[in-house]
């Protein structure tokens, strides 16, 4: 058997095991191993095998993702994400549909902080969807704001999938953040207009709240002064020179912790228990990082890629063709798998191929986080859809699936416009002398 049939194999049978629920670290380990013995001499591999989970985990610039990961549990429990609510309720809350408009604008600020969609979608969630319920908010405008908000915390910077796939193809973490910038922006406005359209076709998905004076709305602003205070220490540190990512990252761990401390929420249990959360989150970050290795080791070795690569380019597809493709087989994987697992299991030939037929690597990773992040609200298994019906059981998912269908109508506007306009993503990078494209 030609040895890019194996690779091809391989991949199948990696992503078939995921699909069928098979931890996806464990499907890409079992693969990488297998697939690397049918390759190679015993002892050759039995090397390959222990050296490289040391790599894939030993680098420096893998240690943002825990400090990442301790800022923004942190976060969450000083209570920031309330005060992150009502500011933006006291502004925006008596308009209709200013609830749940506030939501996303506060998702987009603690996603800045956080970094995680799950974490925001549920910390959010906690917040503000007993506020919109008690005030009659419809279940499927509610559940389904605060889902699309919470993606919110997988573009932003800083963005662990961002982090992730920066360091798996050896792109600049910077680079990547200051792309993603302006579409996290435009996502947090078209999904706002969004529900601006919705409350306008039907009024009764939204009643209009009590009007805030402006003696409140100046203290509730003031409130948000920390979140304000950690987003310019480490989103501004960076881009002024002032930090690199991975100092960036600890000044934010250590400012989140003092945060909570200030605020008198940092008990010996909420330390235990957020430290905790962390450790189980970064670990099984690594634990997928070392499959992956495995993985991508047997891939590579295969010759999969570059053979992918090479009958694409003699095919003649134009770069375009190949990219939609990319993406509609990204969006519907994305209906069944996390999006950690996808970039994991898919980025190295996503990344040759896409590379190969011309397009820049920083655009196509925030592209891609873009298309990744949809899958978390596309239903049958869009992740922050039960992590809202988690938060509030009496929401079903039929429910919360209609309600998203306006909000990934908005996503996909928001992709269109990436493709056909690439200065959204590359004109930062380039303004700060990062990249190009």
């Amino acid at each position: 058997m030609a040895t890019e049939w194996a690779g091809l194999i391989g991949f199948v049978v990696a992503l078939g095991l995921a699909l069928l629920r098979v931890p996806v670290a464990v499907a890409m380990a079992l693969v990488g191993i297998g697939g690397t013995l049918m390759l190679m001499d015993w002892s050759s591999a039995s090397y390959v095998m222990a050296s490289l989970p040391f790599e894939a985990i030993f680098p420096y610039g893998l240690s943002v993702v825990p400090l990442f990961i301790f800022m923004g549990v942190f976060a969450s429990h000083s209570g920031l994400s309330g005060n992150l609510f009502r500011g933006i309720t006291a502004f925006a809350g008596h308009r209709r549909g200013g609830l749940a408009a506030s939501s996303v604008g506060a998702s987009a600020i603690f996603g800045a902080i956080c970094g995680s969609s799950l974490a925001t979608c549920a910390t959010m969630g906690r917040v503000a969807l007993p506020e919109m319920q008690s005030r009659g908010y419809a279940k499927s405008l509610a559940g389904a704001s605060i889902a699309a908000g919470g993606t919110l915390g997988v573009l932003i910077p800083p963005s662990i999938l961002l982090v992730i796939y920066a360091l798996m193809t050896e792109q600049s973490i910077g680079a990547l953040f200051a792309g993603a910038m302006i579409p996290g922006v435009l996502a947090t406005v078209l999904y706002i207009i969004s529900i601006r359209l919705q409350v306008m076709r039907k009024p009764e998905l939204a009643p209009v709240s009590d009007y805030t004076p402006w003696s409140q709305r100046w203290g509730a602003l003031l409130r948000m002064w920390d979140a304000i205070v950690l987003i310019l220490l480490v989103i501004g540190g960076i881009y002024a020179g002032l930090f690199s990512p991975t100092e960036a990252a600890a000044v934010g761990a250590g400012g989140a912790l003092l945060f909570a401390f200030i605020r008198k929420k940092l008990t010996w249990t909420v330390l235990r228990s957020g430290i905790r959360e962390t450790a189980g989150m970064t670990g099984m970050i690594f634990l997928i990082l070392i499959g992956a290795s495995l993985f991508n080791f047997f891939i590579e070795t295969s010759g999969l890629t570059q053979t992918l690569v090479n009958w694409i380019t003699s095919q003649g597809f134009s770069p375009l063709a190949v990219l939609i493709s990319l993406l509609v087989f990204y969006v519907v994987l994305g209906c069944f798998m996390d999006s950690l697992s996808m970039i994991l299991l898919t980025v190295v030939p996503a990344y040759s191929v896409i590379t190969g037929v011309g397009y820049d690597p920083v655009w196509f990773g925030v592209v891609l986080v873009s298309v990744v992040e949809i899958g978390l609200i596309t239903p049958p298994i869009g992740m922050n859809l039960f992590i809202i019906q988690g938060v509030a059981p009496d929401m079903n998912i039929a429910t919360l699936s209609r309600g998203i269908l306006p909000f990934l109508a908005a996503d996909f506007i928001r992709v269109v416009l990436m493709i056909a306009i690439p200065g959204l993503i590359m004109w930062l990078p380039q303004m700060l002398g990062l990249g190009g494209y």
